[in-house]
């Protein structure tokens, strides 16, 4: 950019040049670009205003005044709008014959297009990308991950994101360049199984994700080694080789595989090393992985699974306890499937099985001592000896006869002291027994609970028709729910007891051959329906409260706690309303039935006859006055015939004298 002294030192023959030059400097707002106007021919021709110039500027100036003595007239065709926006005095066929030529030394770009570019340097964090353009683009390295080998003079696509940005800079991005034709090239990839290269970025849930021609691809873990992975944190940020397996063009998911890369050569190994195995051979191999069901054991290319139940012949909890990972073993083949590539192996099997080493001499009935294993609810397994094992059933663990789970006994651990009731060594079962070798309470049964000697019994557990109570551990007893109470008439055997009450009971029944005893409660009162038939006779009256109203009935309490039942329609009162809960009120009694245990009473016949009772009344009154009736007929009847008689016999006599007379 030109100032205005350099005009004045390369054109001093052109006239008012200074002039011009000593307006702009009077003008600090104005640009000096614009400022500089090349001569002119107007200028040229203006000698008088020339020469006033020269001897203004041959007079030395020691200080700067914007006074000007004589006025100095601008060009002719001088736009003094071009001056003030401070623009150049090119003309515009000269502007765009300049651009032209500035624009024939760069290449022609369009932004948000794919160019190629050559890097020209390559920083710690940067590369610097030359597209031909007036300026270089600056990409960030990260993008360049899946290539760590990239140098000055590589060739590599770009996107144009911006062709200026505010500070003037192209706007590269290699990404993005990748990615406009990812998706071409991935599904590509994958109809032609090619073999490509991606940045294992992170981990995450499952496998990894990996950055695939700018795309983030899913590698499953079970997609990255034929062998099981432990550590997936070891792949991130390093490059692998895939194959496209699945593309989910809706969701534009990717997933790939590194595994099926290897699987090939590996299968073909393992028909090879199937191929050669036979049933029984002994193999070594290594512990490759651990399971709660058992062991995957590589045996040089192709792997077997050893079953937790193959691994040893006593109980084991995990496969752990028998052996550890990357653990050299010795394993025997028991079988294979050729098509399914699977491989069963057993390690138990090199040694002998624990039963063919049992004492010829245990039989049943002998006592044996062991630990307990495993409980469950129906029992506990107690070994006896490594790999040999005996059921101890939960019905052999006490006399009792109530249901329980084996926990309420043992516990595992616990060395126990057990019976052997069955041996079977070539089916290789035993089941033992505890209470055996305690006293059977049910052996002297009859002596210890005689008929009618009353006792106190726990309550243990209820069913629909009684309740089961424990005189001692092993003896139980039922008492009916008929024999629980004189006075109540119990639907459940829960209204009247709760289970872990203690009851006092009377032995009705002993049946040692059956072990049953049977128990009453009642019995220990007498029976108050024998000693009351006359006290609540039908008919009587007694004061009774009612207790509670259900549906057409009402309960109603009576002395000696007896319960009767009234019906709602016999709750009227003299005054017309119904007696309601707790009133209390005289009842009549209108029927005891000491067998079916009911009383019925009314209140309403304590002020009201019933129809029966008026009929009956006037039947007997009826009764009573034909009776009275056929009495004075008689009584007629006989005083008539007795003067009948009478007059016969006066008659007879009057006759015979009257003939005798004659």
């Amino acid at each position: 950019m030109n100032t205005a002294e350099e005009n004045q030192e390369t054109t001093p023959e052109t006239p008012g040049q200074d002039v011009q030059s000593e307006a702009q400097a009077s003008t600090p707002e104005t640009n000096t670009e614009a400022a500089a106007p090349e001569s002119t021919p107007e200028s040229a021709a203006a000698p008088e205003q020339a020469s006033t110039l020269e001897a203004t500027s041959e007079a030395p100036v020691k200080e700067y005044t914007p006074y000007i003595s004589k006025p100095v007239l601008p060009p002719a065709d001088f736009d003094w709008e071009i001056y003030e926006h401070g623009q150049g005095t090119y003309s515009s066929e000269e502007v765009v014959q300049m651009d032209n030529l500035y624009d024939g030394t760069l290449n022609s770009i369009n932004e948000l297009e794919v160019m190629e570019g050559e890097i020209i340097a390559v920083t710690k964090k940067e590369v610097v990308v030359n597209i031909g353009y007036k300026s270089e683009g600056v990409i960030s390295l990260n993008e360049f991950r899946y290539n760590p080998d990239v140098k000055i003079g590589d060739k590599v696509a770009v996107y144009v994101e911006s062709a200026e940005d505010k500070n003037g800079q192209l706007v590269l991005s290699h990404r993005l360049a990748r990615l406009h034709g990812a998706w071409e090239r991935v599904n590509l990839a994958m109809e032609t199984s090619e073999i490509i290269t991606g940045f294992v970025k992170c981990r995450t849930k499952g496998g990894l994700i990996a950055d695939v021609f700018g795309i983030e691809a899913f590698l499953p873990g079970s997609q990255i080694d034929v062998k099981p992975i432990r550590d997936y944190d070891v792949y991130v940020g390093k490059n692998m080789q895939f194959k496209v397996v699945k593309i989910n063009q809706e969701f534009k998911n990717v997933v790939v595989s590194h595994k099926a890369l290897i699987e090939a050569e590996i299968e073909e190994q393992k028909k090879q090393i199937i191929s050669g195995l036979e049933k029984g051979q002994v193999l070594e191999g290594v512990v490759k992985n651990i399971t709660s069901y058992g062991v995957f054991v590589d045996l040089g290319g192709v792997d077997g699974l050893v079953h937790i139940t193959d691994l040893s012949w006593g109980r084991i909890n995990h496969p752990e306890e028998v052996v550890s990972l990357d653990e050299k073993i010795n394993v025997v083949i028991l079988d294979f499937d050729n098509e399914k590539k699977r491989i069963a192996l057993g390690i138990k099997q090199l040694s002998s099985h624990p039963w063919d080493g049992l004492d010829e001499n245990l039989k049943v009935a002998d006592k044996v001592k062991g630990k307990v294993v495993v409980i469950a609810d129906y029992g506990a397994f107690i070994e006896i000896q490594p790999g040999i094992e005996g059921l101890l059933h939960v019905s052999e663990m006490s006399w009792s006869q109530h249901l329980r789970s084996a926990q309420d006994f043992l516990n595992v651990g616990d060395e126990v002291e057990c019976e052997i009731l069955t041996l079977d060594k070539e089916e290789r079962k035993m089941s033992l027994g505890i209470k055996q070798l305690m006293d059977d309470p049910w052996k002297d049964i009859v002596y210890k609970y005689p008929v009618d000697s009353k006792h106190v019994a726990k309550v243990r557990n209820f069913t629909h028709f009684g309740v089961f109570v424990e005189l001692e551990e092993g003896v139980d007893g039922l008492v009916h729910i008929s024999d629980l109470s004189w006075h109540k008439r119990i639907k459940h055997p829960s209204e009247f007891c709760n289970v872990g009450d203690e009851m006092e009971v009377i032995v009705l029944e002993v049946d040692s051959e059956n072990r049953r005893l049977s128990l009453g409660h009642k019995q220990l009162e007498e029976n108050p329906w024998e000693a009351f038939e006359v006290t609540f006779a039908e008919g009587t009256e007694h004061e009774g409260t009612i207790i509670a109203i259900e549906g057409n009935s009402a309960k109603v309490a009576l002395p000696y706690g007896m319960i009767a039942v009234c019906p709602k329609t016999h709750l009227k009162k003299e005054d017309g309303t119904s007696a309601r809960q707790e009133e209390k009120l005289p009842f009549v009694i209108l029927e005891f039935n000491k067998n079916s245990r009911k009383i019925v009473a009314s209140h309403l016949r304590t002020f009201e006859e019933d129809d029966r009772t008026k009929r009956e009344k006037e039947g007997k009154k009826k009764e009573t006055e034909g009776k009275e009736a056929n009495k004075v007929i008689k009584n007629l009847k006989d005083s008539q015939e007795k003067a009948t008689l009478g007059d016969m016999d006066v008659l007879s006599d009057l006759k015979r004298r009257m003939e005798e007379g004659e």
